[in-house]
């Protein structure tokens, strides 16, 4: 460390600023010194972290400017996740850069052919439409920017949406709601007012869930050394002053905000779209998001299709089939559906493949200006779909993409027709606006 501050002395005293022209002392100063720190940084054996700091300080007294601002946890907290999630960003930026690579080997369609160009998805918490690689930074850092506005509900976000393991968050709320309850049973009990940092109940089952302190914190927990009894040194401790009725109150219904928190998770966006009347109706061309595979199986599962054939003409059980049946249902993870409306029209969506019926059927309605009466869905093969019937999409045989025909009741509509009500104009008008041709 000495000879660090050796070397930042003899440049600021010695080094001129340059042929022909001569530097002021404390250009020369600030000149020299970044000079030395990357000459410094050049070495075999670069200062340690602590020598920089100094070194730093240094400076920064030489130009006569302040002193760094000393964060706060909360700063660093946040600068830590942002840090994690530029990490993460980039990663994932390897990872798509890697899967395009092995992706290249795979026959690629022309996006212009394509049903639909992607899946997407929408954030509950800015509206941001986002791919499927974005949505999980994307949220994290939304949930971020809500500490501005209101830290429970940022922490509450934090612990049921950063943490996987569903088991481990619900046993550190219960501990978290453990210690409410005892605070607010014993407002004056000290003891129930601390907690200490390197207890392993607290170590094990609620610090290591993301999001925990800082909900502590937010509920009035700050951190303090303190001493130990028949110890000399200090330990970290989260402590809560004692609290007022009033006060005592608000942490029993922040607490039941924790119980009820659910993980902040991107809604499937499912691009409603019209089309106008078209043989191509049935062609479907679908992105390879559509596939619960990697591009290498993709590329497997195109070499084998001409087995396919075979296979059909081979004579077959039907538990053969039915098996058979399910794992092709299980290459995908959403389903492109289009409905033939009674004009002609198409209306087109995106859905998990795991989606019910109702979910569909809603869907529908929604897109319609008189979704109110009663309509049938008939899926390939004549099959007529319940809306009451709880059953996936997947297990209707409508993935990976289907078209249905859309029907409205019989009896209704002989009804309107003998009052002298005419057809409306089926789809809403936002849809008609952008009504396309299917190429």
């Amino acid at each position: 460390m000495k000879k660090f501050f050796d070397d930042i002395k003899k440049d600021i005293k010695f080094k001129s600023a340059g042929p022909g022209k001569k530097l002021t002392e404390e250009s020369s100063k600030k000149q020299e010194v970044v000079q030395s720190s990357s000459s410094a940084k050049n070495n075999r054996h670069a200062p340690s972290e602590g020598a920089q700091r100094a070194g730093a300080a240094a400076l920064a007294r030489i130009e006569q400017h302040p002193r760094p601002k000393v964060h706060t946890s909360q700063d660093a907290i946040r600068n830590q996740v942002k840090r994690e999630l530029e990490a993460e960003a980039a990663a994932l930026a390897e990872k798509d850069k890697a899967a395009a690579a092995e992706g290249s080997k795979v026959p690629v369609k022309d996006p212009a052919c394509l049903s639909v160009s992607g899946v997407y998805f929408t954030c509950p918490l800015t509206g941001a439409t986002l791919t499927k690689s974005e949505r999980e930074a994307h949220i994290k850092e939304a949930i971020l920017m809500r500490f501005e506005e209101d830290e429970v509900e940022a922490s509450v976000m934090m612990i049921h949406s950063f943490n996987k393991d569903r088991e481990k968050v619900k046993v550190a709320v219960d501990i978290i709601s453990k210690y409410v309850d005892n605070i607010c049973k014993n407002p004056t009990e000290e003891k129930y007012r601390k907690i200490k940092l390197s207890n392993k109940v607290f170590q094990e089952k609620v610090y290591c869930v993301e999001g925990s302190r800082e909900f502590l914190q937010a509920l009035g927990f700050t951190s303090l050394m303190l001493p130990i009894e028949g110890q000399e040194e200090e330990e970290e401790f989260l402590v809560l002053l004692e609290q007022s009725p009033d006060a005592l109150e608000l942490m029993k219904e922040r607490r039941d905000r924790l119980q009820r928190g659910e993980p902040v998770r991107a809604q499937l966006d499912r691009q409603p779209q019209a089309f106008k009347p078209s043989p191509n109706a049935q062609r479907f061309e679908l992105p390879p998001e559509f596939y619960n595979l990697s591009a290498e199986e993709l590329k497997r599962e195109q070499q084998q299709r001409s087995d396919l054939v075979e296979k059909n003409a081979m004579l077959r059980t039907k538990a053969m089939r039915e098996r058979e049946e399910q794992r092709e249902r299980r290459k995908y993870n959403y389903t492109l559906l289009r409905i033939r409306l009674p004009d002609g029209n198409l209306l087109q969506g995106t859905f998990y493949a795991w989606d019910r019926l109702p979910v569909l059927f809603q869907f529908v309605r929604e897109s319609l200006v008189d979704g109110w009466q009663p309509f049938e869905l008939i899926a390939p093969g004549s099959q007529k779909l319940q809306e009451s019937e709880d059953v996936a999409l997947a297990e209707c045989n409508l993935v990976p993409a289907a078209l249905l025909t859309f029907a409205w009741d019989a009896a209704v509509q002989a009804d309107i027709a003998a009052a002298g009500g005419k057809s409306p104009t089926l789809l809403k008008p936002e849809l008609l606006e952008n009504i396309q041709t299917l190429s």
